[in-house]
């Protein structure tokens, strides 16, 4: 019976404890935070401005718009300007597409009442002639913007090409005049013309400092060299190889410049012959690189290998390759002998002879060099331990296909492996060709 009893007691505290914890965290919650504004955390209107502002900074647009019907606080929020200095409009053609468009409704509201908030803006578009269009359209009513940065973006083929340049140069004058503190441009793939660039440069010279225009057909060298002349804070140039010239080089290298920090060349020929390269004087190169000693020079090739002939007969300042077709032997031949700076290589193919000493020459000649990748091409292993031992831990990314490499009667795969992430320091694999 007293047992019994002391059970009962027992169990009859149990419950009277837990509703005094709980009397006691919520006094502790009272103490800290005040009862009243413990049950105003309860109210989603009753929230603090920046709490609301961070939410819908996380928020895509989409759910951004369902969430300011919440309450009309809400709504205020939603259109304060800090949350509308950063825009992506994405358009499509549902039939075409998977992007998700920006509705039609809330593009107008947008051109309507924050128009003169957007600072960072971007247009993606799908394949479609329209949805291009359709982005030249509302670039024509930003007539109050002060935007910063603008980014034309195709995701698909460049559609933007399929756009009259009159549409397009019209669109583009409207936001060149209006804006007056443009600092970064992205429009490649797009009918940008000289005349487009004039503009650009009479209102924004003093504060651009980016231009990305690979593939602009419209453009000429004289429309990039007014570009140079004038915009004396840029620090990242992006073209084509035909509108690269001594000339340009010459003006990006005076003493009205800052430093260049970026120079990206794309060397693009569709069908072989057709096109015939020009040569860069090596006084030119040597003038851009005392001038911005720093700069990274960053080439694509996507030629075939009987275009190469007009590159790297003399030394040239380049730091970043990438070959996006076959090169031949001759040619990483003359890179190794002729690119001191070289500090990234990437060749996506070559051939069935072996690179053994080309790698070697460039692992001896190229002392910057700390990223190799290799796809379609043949290393003996015993060659490839040789270049990697030459470079050492300085090569930081190294991308080599297991089928690139060939065994021979000193080394095998495994053997390799052990050997080549003893000279890097850390383990290192080949990289395996995916199988689906």
């Amino acid at each position: 019976m007293k047992k019994a009893r002391q059970k009962g007691v027992v169990e009859n505290e149990a419950p009277q404890a837990s509703q005094k914890n709980k009397k006691q965290k919520t006094c502790l919650y009272g103490s800290v935070f005040g009862e009243s504004d413990l049950h105003a955390s309860m109210d989603w209107g009753s929230l603090p401005h920046h709490v609301i502002l961070r939410i819908f900074q996380f928020l895509p647009l989409v759910d951004r718009a369902r969430a300011s019907s919440v309450c009309r606080r809400w709504n205020e929020i939603f259109h304060i300007p800090d949350l509308w200095r950063r825009f992506e409009f994405e358009l499509s053609q549902p039939a075409t597409s998977y992007l998700k468009s920006t509705h039609p409704d809330l593009i107008q509201q947008i051109i309507k009442r924050h128009a003169d908030h957007l600072q960072y803006v971007s247009f993606k578009v799908d394949s479609s002639t329209e949805s291009a269009e359709a982005a030249c359209d509302i670039l024509s009513q930003l007539v109050n913007c002060s935007i910063k940065t603008l980014g034309l973006i195709s995701t698909a083929k460049p559609s933007f090409m399929n756009v009259s340049k009159a549409h397009f140069a019209s669109a583009l004058t409207v936001v060149f005049v209006n804006s007056k503190s443009l600092s970064s441009i992205k429009v490649d793939d797009t009918p940008l013309d000289d005349p487009s660039l004039k503009v650009l440069v009479a209102n924004n010279s003093d504060t651009l400092k980016l231009l990305k225009m690979s593939s602009c057909p419209h453009v000429s060298p004289a429309g990039i060299l007014c570009v140079a002349d004038q915009c004396h804070g840029l620090k990242e140039l992006a073209l084509n190889y035909y509108i690269l010239s001594d000339e340009l080089l010459l003006a990006l290298s005076s003493e009205k410049h800052v430093d260049l920090e970026h120079l990206r060349i794309d060397v693009v020929s569709e069908n072989p012959g057709q096109v015939e390269f020009h040569t860069i004087k090596k006084q030119s190169w040597d003038a851009l690189v005392k001038h911005s000693p720093k700069v990274n020079i960053v080439m694509y090739f996507f030629l075939y290998e009987e275009e190469f002939d007009a590159f790297f007969r003399e030394e040239t300042p380049v730091t970043h390759l990438y070959f996006g077709r076959a090169v031949s032997k001759a040619m990483l031949g003359r890179i190794g002998m002729n690119c001191p700076r070289l500090i990234e290589l990437v060749v996506c193919a070559n051939g069935l002879q072996p690179l053994d000493d080309e790698l070697i020459r460039i692992a001896e000649r190229c002392k910057n060099l700390t990223a190799m990748g290799l796809g379609e091409c043949e290393v003996t292993c015993r060659g490839f331990i040789e270049f990697v031992k030459m470079c050492g831990g300085r090569l930081t990314q190294l991308s080599i296909m297991e089928e690139v490499l060939i065994p021979d009667s000193d080394y095998s795969l495994d053997r390799l492996h052990l050997e080549v992430s003893q000279h890097l320091g850390r383990m290192w694999f080949p990289d395996m060709m995916p199988t689906w």
